[in-house]
């Protein structure tokens, strides 16, 4: 699946803030389809960039909206710290919203 350009623009701040890899479209649930954009497996913490949040994208939509929630509620049963960010997140100071996650991570 190609990279969007949120994904892109969080993958560029997370490394210039030194952030630790992150495995790419992991799919953390052998028995579904779900993926995180991206993860840090060690701790189990998943990302998911959400764009569209303004434009009636697919997070925003009734259906959307209640997919998303059905994969946060599986990922935390299982165990996983999830972090969502939007655009607005990631273009509007993106180490206020980025730099707490690294260090929760480092501290695991």
């Amino acid at each position: 699946m190609a990279q969007s350009d949120l994904e892109a623009a969080f993958e560029y701040y997370w490394r210039v803030l030194n952030g630790p890899p992150l495995v790419a479209e992991y799919q953390f649930l052998p028995d579904r389809k779900f993926r995180f954009d991206f993860a840090y497996i060690p701790a189990l913490v998943g990302i998911e960039c959400d764009g569209g949040t303004w434009s009636n994208g697919r997070h925003s939509t009734g259906k959307g909206f209640t997919n998303d929630c059905i994969k946060i509620k599986l990922a935390i049963l299982a165990g996983w710290r999830v972090f969502r960010f939007t655009t607005d997140m990631l273009t509007n100071e993106p180490e206020v919203h980025l730099r707490p996650i690294i260090e929760f991570i480092n501290k695991e």
